[in-house]
C-alpha cells in the first residue's frame, strides 16, 4: 500500500522560515519540487492558505501605514484596486512561522488518521470506492453546515483547519490529501472548469464523486461520474477532464489563489506570489496540460508583466492549442480568457472570432442548470460585451470600423449558432427574450450589403426542419460561384457571362440598384464582340469594388449548425430586417427537448415507425381543457 509516514520539509527548507517575501516562497517551491519524491499536498496548501488568507482576510491589512490604495484600468467599464504597502517592499507578507503550519499539519493528519480505520479496506495497493467515500465522509462531516459556492478564499486545507469551511474545490483537494496521509498514491484530481472529482485504481480508471455542486448535491458522493458525461453536460468536459498528477495537484492548489480582498481590491502580495509560482511550474513542465492555469497566468502577465517572460497573448494562445490538442477543444474558459483580454485591449473583431470560437466549443454539450457559470458567463458576452463593441464602434464614421467587416458578422451568427446548438436536446431552454432585444439590435448596426457578403450554408438536417429554401437565395448563391469562379480564371464559354446571370451578379455586387447596360457595356463596346465586353464587365466590377466597404473577393463562409439559425437565414440576408420575426425565432422552444433525452440511433426509428417525434422520450399529453 505504500505507507510511509513522509516528514515534512527537510531541515535546509525549514530554514526558509519564517516566510516573509515571495522569493522565499518561491524557493520553498522549487526545492519540494525538486525531491525525488512526491510532494505533500496538504503542507503545500496550509502554507499558500495562510499567506493568502492573512493577507486577504485581515481588514487591518488595508488600514493604517500598513498599505495604501492604488486605482489601475481593468477594462472599459470598471476598475480595480490593488492594495500596495508603501513601507516595506512589495513582495513582504507578514511572517509566516513554521510552528504554526507544522501544527495545522499535524492536526491534518491525526483527523484522517484517527476517523480512517484502513485495515477494515484490505491491504490493497489501490484505493476502493468504500475508501474514497470514507475520506470524503470525514472531511464532509467535520464542515460547518452551510454551502460556501461563491464565498472567496476557502479552498485551501487552512480555511478547513481554521474555520471548518471549504468551497467545491477545497473539498475534492482535501479528500486527495487525505488520501496521500493514508499512503494511497493512486487517488488523483480529475478537474474540469466548474467542478472536481476524484480518479483512482488500477491506471485511474475509476471515477467518483467527492465534493458538491450547488445545493443538495450531496447524495452523489462516492458514485461514478458517468451520468454526468452521458448527459453531456460541461460540466463533466465530454469525460476530458485534466486529469491530474501529484505536480499537478500543486498547479491547481496554485491556480486557485485568489488574492481578492474586496469585489474591487486585490492584494499585489498574493498576486505576485501566485504569479511566480505559476512561473516554477511552467518552467518545470507541469503546466502543459493545464488550460486554466495558463489563462490565470496569461491574465496575471497582463496586468503586470514580467521582464523576459513571454507575452500574455502567447499564454492565452498556448492555453488554447492545449484545449484543442489535449481535450479534443471540450474546454470553453480558454477562449473567453482570449476574447476578455482582445476586448480590454479594444481588439474587438478578434475579441468576437475568440467568443466564436468559444460556442463552438460549448454547442457539443446539452445546457443543463448545473452549467450555470457558463450561461452566465455566455450570457454577459451577448447583453453586456456585444453591445458596448457595438455602441464604440458605431459611435464613428471609420472605414474600419467592425460594422463594415463581414467577417465580423459572421463570427457574431456564429457565437449565436453554437449557443442554439447548445440549447438543442436540452432539458431546460437557453435563449429567451433577454437574449433576443441585444441581438437584434446587434445585426441592426451591420448594412445589409455586409450581410449579404457573408456566405451562409446549412446542415442537411437543419435545412430539413425549416422552410424550403427561396428561389432567390439560390439564384444569388449560384451568382456568387459565377462570381467568384471569374475573379480566380477565365471561364470556358464567356459568352455565358453576357446573359442575366452576370447582369444580376454585377447588379448585386453594386448594392443592387438598377443600372443601365451602358454602364456595364460602355458607349464604345461592340456587342457582337464578346472579349471586349468582358474587358469592359472587368473595369465596371473593379471600379465599383474600389468605393465599396465590402470586399468582394475572399468572402466569409459560415456553416450554421443549428436549427434556430438555419431559419433565420433568409432573415439576416434579408435587405429589410424583420426583428419581430428573428426573435419569435429566435426565442421558440421547439427544438428544446422539454419532455426527456433526445432518442438516437434505433430508438429514433421506433419513434418515427410509430408516428412520434424522435426529438422527445414519449408523446406530448393532450391539454386538459
Amino acid at each position: 500500500m505504500g505507507k510511509r509516514n513522509m516528514d515534512a520539509l527537510s531541515e535546509e527548507e525549514k530554514r526558509l522560515f519564517p516566510l516573509k517575501t515571495v522569493t522565499s516562497v518561491v524557493s520553498l517551491f522549487e526545492s519540494i519540487l525538486k525531491r525525488t519524491t512526491e510532494p505533500d499536498l496538504a503542507l503545500l496548501s496550509i502554507i499558500v492558505g495562510c499567506i493568502e488568507n492573512t493577507l486577504t482576510c485581515n481588514q487591518q491589512i488595508l488600514s493604517g501605514a500598513k498599505s495604501t490604495v492604488i486605482t489601475t484600468t481593468v477594462d472599459e467599464t470598471s476598475e480595480k484596486l490593488l492594495a500596495i504597502p508603501p513601507v516595506r517592499k512589495e513582495d513582504d507578507f507578514p511572517e509566516i512561522e513554521w510552528p504554526i503550519v507544522e501544527a495545522l499539519y499535524v492536526k491534518f493528519r491525526a483527523v484522517i488518521k484517527s476517523s480512517v480505520d484502513v485495515t477494515q479496506y484490505g491491504c490493497s495497493e489501490f484505493a476502493t470506492r468504500e475508501l474514497v467515500k470514507k475520506v470524503s465522509d470525514v472531511i464532509w462531516n467535520t464542515l460547518t453546515r452551510s454551502y460556501y459556492k461563491d464565498r472567496a478564499h476557502l479552498q485551501s486545507l487552512y480555511s478547513y483547519l481554521t474555520g471548518n469551511k471549504l468551497d467545491c474545490f477545497g473539498v475534492a483537494l482535501a479528500v486527495v490529501a487525505g488520501c496521500q496521509v493514508l499512503g494511497f498514491n493512486d487517488v488523483h484530481l480529475a478537474l474540469s472548469e466548474d467542478h472536481a472529482w476524484v480518479i483512482f485504481g488500477l491506471d485511474g480508471k475509476e471515477t467518483a464523486e467527492v465534493t458538491w455542486h450547488g445545493k443538495g448535491n450531496e447524495d452523489k458522493r462516492g458514485q461514478p461520474v458517468d451520468a454526468g458525461i452521458q448527459a453531456r453536460s460541461w460540466l463533466y468536459v465530454s469525460g476530458n477532464p485534466v486529469i491530474c498528477s501529484r505536480f499537478t495537484e500543486v498547479a491547481s492548489l496554485v491556480s486557485s489563489i485568489n488574492p481578492s480582498i474586496t469585489a474591487t481590491t486585490d492584494s499585489l502580495e498574493v498576486a505576485s506570489m501566485q504569479q511566480a509560482l505559476l512561473w516554477v511550474l511552467y518552467d518545470t513542465g507541469h503546466l502543459t496540460r493545464y488550460p486554466m492555469a495558463l489563462g490565470n497566468l496569461a491574465d496575471l502577465e497582463e496586468l503586470s508583466p514580467t521582464p523576459g517572460r513571454c507575452h500574455c497573448g502567447q499564454l492565452f494562445s498556448q492555453a488554447i492549442e492545449v484545449a484543442r490538442r489535449c481535450y479534443g477543444n471540450s474546454h470553453v474558459y480558454p477562449y473567453t480568457y482570449q476574447g476578455g483580454y482582445f476586448y480590454r485591449n479594444r481588439m474587438y473583431k478578434e475579441a468576437l472570432e475568440s467568443w466564436a470560437n468559444a460556442a463552438d466549443a460549448i454547442r457539443s454539450y446539452n445546457y443543463s442548470r448545473e452549467d450555470e457559470e457558463i450561461y452566465k458567463e455566455f450570457l454577459e458576452i451577448a447583453n453586456e460585451l456585444i453591445p458596448f463593441v457595438m455602441k464604440v464602434e458605431g459611435s464613428g464614421h471609420s472605414a474600419r470600423s467592425i460594422l463594415k467587416d463581414s467577417e465580423c458578422f459572421a463570427h457574431l451568427l456564429r457565437f449565436y449558432d453554437g449557443i442554439c446548438q447548445w440549447e438543442e436536446g436540452s432539458c431546460t431552454p437557453v435563449l429567451h427574450i433577454g437574449w433576443a432585444k441585444p441581438l437584434v439590435n446587434t445585426i441592426s448596426k451591420f448594412d445589409s450589403q455586409v450581410r449579404r457578403h457573408v456566405v451562409i450554408s446549412c446542415s442537411e438536417v437543419a435545412e430539413e426542419d425549416t422552410p424550403a429554401t427561396k428561389p432567390q437565395a439560390k439564384e444569388q448563391e449560384k451568382e456568387e460561384r459565377l462570381v467568384d469562379s471569374h475573379v480566380g480564371g477565365k471561364t470556358a464559354d464567356q459568352k455565358a457571362w453576357l446573359g442575366s446571370t452576370v447582369l444580376a451578379a454585377l447588379t448585386d455586387l453594386c448594392g443592387r440598384t438598377v443600372l443601365s447596360p451602358d454602364f456595364f457595356l460602355g458607349p464604345d463596346t461592340k456587342t457582337g464582340s464578346y472579349t471586349q465586353a468582358i474587358h469592359s464587365l472587368n473595369i465596371s466590377g473593379t471600379a465599383a469594388s474600389t468605393d465599396s466597404p465590402v470586399k468582394i473577393v475572399n468572402k466569409p463562409k459560415l456553416y450554421l449548425r443549428s436549427h434556430k439559425m438555419a431559419g433565420l437565414k433568409d432573415l439576416l440576408l434579408s435587405e429589410k430586417l424583420n426583428t419581430h420575426a428573428i426573435s419569435l425565432q429566435l426565442t421558440a422552444q421547439s427544438q428544446v427537448q422539454l419532455g426527456g433525452r433526445k432518442l438516437r440511433g434505433e430508438e429514433a426509428k421506433d419513434a418515427k415507425q410509430e408516428g412520434r417525434d424522435a426529438n422527445l422520450s414519449r408523446p406530448k399529453r393532450t391539454r386538459k381543457e
